[in-house]
């Protein structure tokens, strides 16, 4: 099969990944093969290759948001059938057994895997992933629709929650791609305001059409405080630009897998007033879930741009850049 390979991690304007022909994956108990259809693109591939996330396995194949078809099962699959349309996120395999595991935070397990990180992904042809960790897609979503919904959607349902922002508060978002374009309407649905601060033009006028009450930049000042906020760009000069809007008791969440270090924060004009700051790390299999039905329920709006497989390093070098408007997604 055809698979982009990273071999080395390198500086995306350097093509780290290869096109490359590996064997067919054998799917073994409990697990199902893939055809992938498509994959989305996301930061975290990027921090994969360019080695901002150590390597467990190398050489790997990236991408966790994956959509496909089941070609081929191992023994004792009971979920799913071949043909079945099924979708493969972040989250590979947990232990099941570790005091996370046990009190439903399966996203803290010590021995929890990752697609595209320590087991081969999506930028293939065909993939392998044990049933319990794979999800029937709604069917109102086109493949290159439901990738982003694997991760972006799943991610930022998960901080929207962390953010502890209740209906009809004010929700602050720094960076407006591929997450942050699906949790504002979330959000929304839910009865929020919700204030975004992206430099993009494109961006900026993308979240005013899903209903953003206020676009500005980072250093601009919302109409009023923010109940709560979610930091979806990895970068940590943001943290005190967010804490400075935000109304006292209010929480921010940091979306991303890494980050760029965090400045010196003034506790007294920043923290003080019972603010918090937190990270969210990963996510359960109840939040694919929960947010699967709820995407289909909205129905959210998702904004794509494809690719195909081969172009995977300009695809990432896009994100980087900002030049993707929405979500990317490689077409298999």
């Amino acid at each position: 099969m055809k698979a982009m390979l990273l071999s080395s991690p390198r500086p995306i304007h350097e093509r780290p990944l290869e096109m490359a022909d590996l064997p067919l994956p054998v799917p073994g108990p409990g697990e199902i093969r893939l055809r992938v259809r498509a994959c989305g693109i996301c930061h975290t591939d990027l921090h994969t290759v360019e080695g901002d996330l150590p390597l467990p396995k190398r050489p790997v194949v990236p991408g966790h948001q994956i959509v496909g078809e089941v070609e081929a099962v191992g023994e004792g699959v009971s979920r799913f059938v071949p043909g079945q349309r099924v979708g493969v996120p972040w989250l590979y395999r947990t232990c099941g057994e570790c005091e996370f595991c046990r009190r439903g935070l399966e996203n803290l397990c010590r021995q929890a895997r990752f697609t595209g990180l320590h087991a081969d992904g999506g930028y293939a042809e065909a993939t392998v992933v044990h049933q319990e960790f794979a999800y029937p897609l709604p069917e109102g979503f086109s493949d290159v629709e439901a990738a982003p919904l694997l991760c972006a959607g799943i991610i930022g349902y998960r901080a929207l929650r962390m953010s502890g922002v209740r209906p009809g508060e004010r929700l602050g978002m720094w960076g407006f791609g591929a997450s942050a374009h699906l949790t504002l309407q979330v959000a929304r649905h839910r009865g929020c305001e919700v204030y975004v601060f992206t430099r993009g033009e494109g961006h900026r006028r993308l979240a005013l059409e899903l209903g953003a009450a206020w676009v500005g930049r980072a250093e601009d000042d919302p109409p009023a405080p923010l109940h709560g906020g979610i930091i979806f760009a990895p970068a940590g000069s943001l943290v005190p630009e967010a804490l400075r809007v935000l109304e006292r008791g209010g929480t921010l969440a940091l979306a991303g897998v890494t980050m760029t270090p965090i400045p010196e924060l003034d506790y007294h004009r920043l923290l003080y007033w019972e603010r918090g700051v937190r990270s969210v790390a990963n996510f359960t299999r109840q939040d694919a879930e929960e947010f699967l039905r709820l995407a289909a329920e909205i129905p959210v709006r998702v904004a794509v741009q494809t690719f195909p497989l081969e172009a995977a390093n300009e695809a990432l070098r896009a994100l980087k850049e900002g030049r993707i408007n929405g979500a990317g997604v490689l077409v298999i």
